[in-house]
């Protein structure tokens, strides 16, 4: 897992693979404000965006969940956020496996799972296996506008 801020970007991007740099770069170069919900390609199913919009809830309301093919960069445009954390761990129960059908896994329980609070103009990135829970309430929660960009993990794989 990777947690930042895209006003650091031009000193952070010396140390990202090319891939993760381009969906950065979406991020930063986009004007999500009038941006319809959605999804956007950018380099065809290997890239690609999601616009969301939602409002927060309760932790033990969202799902954890982790992918296998594709690595999200979860970015938050409006608002505020908690994203549960946690690296892969074979104690942590599986609820549902959707490997197949939607890249996603769900977990019914999570071993060390830890919380990020993240604001707008800032992202995390969870590589395959990663577990993580979005859209969780920070204090009192609310409304939040988010680019999830996909990334094909076979793209940093050399």
């Amino acid at each position: 897992m990777i947690f930042g801020t895209l006003n650091n970007l031009s000193k952070e991007r010396l140390y990202l693979p090319k891939a993760l740099i381009k969906g950065l770069d979406y991020l930063q170069k986009t004007d999500f404000s009038n941006l319809a919900v959605g999804k956007y390609e950018i380099e065809g199913s290997s890239i690609f965006a999601l616009v969301q919009e939602y409002r927060t809830a309760p932790k033990p309301e969202k799902k954890a969940e982790a992918h296998a093919k594709y690595i999200d960069i979860q970015y938050i445009t409006q608002g505020n956020e908690v994203i549960g954390f946690a690296p892969y761990s074979p104690e942590s129960e599986v609820k549902e496996d959707l490997l197949e059908q939607k890249d996603a896994v769900y977990y019914r329980t999570v071993k060390g799972e830890m919380d990020l609070i993240l604001s707008s103009g800032m992202y995390a990135i969870f590589f395959p296996d990663e577990i993580h829970r979005p859209g969780c309430d920070y204090q009192s929660g609310g409304q939040v506008r988010k680019v999830v960009v996909k990334i094909a993990r076979d793209l940093l794989e050399a």
